[in-house]
């Protein structure tokens, strides 16, 4: 009889609750897919509003395992992939959401189109904080706004995880960066390369004058939402560009139609929810490993180690607002 192999795992039983470390079966590397060795999973914001139940466009039948970003080791390799190899170190933002199984698992099996191999000057804890931030600031910053050298751009935000991502990838194509932020956070902000301007004390008329002489941003990205947002239509320039990663409520358009502004959206988890455009996530994080071993980027970490049988305390951090750079649970 052949012998069934398990994993650890943690497993939420009700949205809510608190994960929960089960014995399962370990999954097996189907066609297309890679079997990794989860060695570190990043906590974002979308994990806890997962497990608390306020994400309905992206929650899961339950029980489930959670944990949207990995770092790893492919431990076997499926039917008709040929991108990587049993050994490779890879990361992305792979699961957690719908029916795709998260990280928060000693092994997971993974769409290798969603997978890249891992910078080779970071750590496995540094590369699982960087797949969903990374990809959404560059699918704002590039594929949509087209960032361009020279430009001014102005980044919502900067000092949070999309916003250190967004401002690291506008300098690495030669923009001139600026950042809002609290005052706390300016040396951030400022280690980054951007011009801080504080959003407490700053008002945007103000900012825009001092900055581009009253002319606007060439683009404006808005990672925080709600009067930020309203904000960006403010400061951006005649015919500029404003994106948003947290356009989920509702606002006047009034400003950045009156300046012919295009207004771009960013959902980060389409491709895996749909399932199109995966390769193009794989494309992504291949671009972020050659930023990162050229020294043009790197991923800010909160100082807090957290292990295993500790990411119900991660989560919490993440929710509770008290984290300063990524969070990542070390799984093995």
């Amino acid at each position: 009889m052949r012998t069934r192999h398990t994993m650890r795992a943690l497993v939420l039983e009700h949205y809510g609750a608190e994960f929960i470390e089960r014995q399962v079966e370990r999954p097996v590397a189907g066609r297309g897919q890679v079997l990794v060795r989860v060695l570190a999973s990043g906590v974002n914001p979308i994990d806890y509003k997962i497990r608390t139940g306020a994400a309905p466009y992206a929650m899961p039948e339950l029980p489930a395992i959670l944990g949207t970003d990995l770092a790893g080791v492919v431990e076997t390799v499926g039917e008709d992939v040929t991108a990587f190899n049993e050994g490779d170190e890879v990361y992305g933002l792979t699961g957690g959401v719908r029916g795709l199984p998260g990280s928060l698992a000693e092994y997971v099996a993974v769409d290798a189109n969603l997978l890249a191999l891992k910078p080779r000057n970071l750590g496995m804890r540094e590369a699982a904080a960087m797949p969903l931030v990374f990809l959404t600031a560059w699918e704002g910053l590039v594929d949509a706004a087209r960032v361009q050298k020279d430009q001014r751009i102005l980044v919502q935000g900067g000092a949070g995880g999309v916003g250190h991502m967004a401002v690291q990838i506008a300098r690495s194509h030669g923009a001139e960066v600026f950042a809002t932020a609290s005052a706390g956070k300016q040396a951030i902000v400022e280690s980054l390369g951007a011009t801080f301007i504080d959003y407490r004390t700053s008002v945007v008329q103000d900012y825009v004058s001092l900055h581009t002489d009253g002319q606007g941003f060439d683009i404006v990205y808005d990672t925080v939402g709600g009067q930020s947002l309203d904000d960006s239509m403010l400061a951006v320039r005649p015919y500029g560009h404003v994106v948003s990663c947290a356009a989920f409520g509702t606002h006047n358009l009034a400003p950045g139609s009156l300046r012919c502004a295009t207004l771009s959206g960013v959902f980060v988890l389409r491709p895996m929810l749909s399932g199109l455009g995966r390769a193009h996530h794989g494309e992504i994080l291949g671009r972020a490993t050659e930023l990162v071993e050229a020294g043009k980027l790197k991923p800010l970490l909160d100082p807090r180690h957290f292990i295993f049988s500790d990411a119900n305390d991660a989560h919490h951090a993440q929710e509770d607002g008290t984290a300063v750079g990524k969070l990542v649970v070390d799984v093995q």
